[in-house]
């Protein structure tokens, strides 16, 4: 499989164009945003039915929830190409106020998906794809990575000088709750919720806990 993402999405038409190397958009059906739905459900975002919780992120907008979900490579060049089909996302979906702090997110995610997540060297191909999923219910946006994975994601204390460990303490910094769904036979899903800024304009003086950014706890 190459670097390019094979796309389905519903709500936003296309949603990928101007990432490189992505393939033409297919109707999806339910079964394709069952797990990314889970992990909203789990965010506590949504219910059973899909519908948007009573108090998530309420702007006033009752129409269904943004969706779009792609399949990603497993080479070099797939990272990147995730990073720009998630930008170029969140532009169509005029969402692009924390684009970077949710592209990051995403780098991070799929990074320690393909690094942990994939059988190493003549393993046995697992039986579900690593997944890149993008829900916006509301005004806040939910970004979460399937993979095959039994094993539940955990922070670990990386040496000072370590180039790696540090993925998921990145995640906790950046987003604004953080979790995993519970693992099973088919893998997990890790999900990162991203909130609106408060208006910056708004004068006063800063909250104690202001950046103070929430984990949740991680399903076991």
């Amino acid at each position: 499989m190459n670097a390019g993402l094979h796309l389905r999405s519903r709500g936003v038409a296309q949603a990928g164009r101007t990432a490189t190397a992505v393939q033409p958009a297919h109707p999806a059906d339910s079964s394709d945003c069952r797990w990314l739905m889970l992990a909203a459900e789990t965010a506590g975002l949504t219910r059973d039915s899909g519908q948007p919780a009573p108090d998530a992120c309420l702007t006033g907008r009752g129409d269904q929830p943004r969706i779009v979900t792609c399949t990603p490579g497993t080479d070099a060049g797939s990272v990147h190409a995730a990073r720009d089909f998630t930008l170029a996302t969140l532009r169509r979906w005029e969402a692009a106020e924390r684009g970077e702090d949710i592209a990051i997110v995403v780098t991070e995610l799929l990074t320690n998906a393909l690094r942990h997540a994939l059988p190493g060297p003549g393993g046995t191909r697992p039986r579900q794809p690593i997944r890149l999923g993008l829900l916006q219910p509301e005004s806040c946006v939910l970004c979460a990575v399937a993979d095959p994975s039994k094993a539940a994601p955990a922070p670990r204390t990386p040496r000072s000088l370590a180039e790696t460990g540090r993925g998921l303490h990145i995640v906790c910094a950046l987003s604004d709750q953080w979790g995993c769904t519970t693992p099973s036979e088919t893998g997990k899903v890790v999900w990162a919720l991203f909130r609106p800024r408060p208006d910056a304009a708004v004068p006063g003086p800063v909250p104690e806990q202001a950046g103070h950014h929430r984990s949740a706890p991680v399903s076991r």
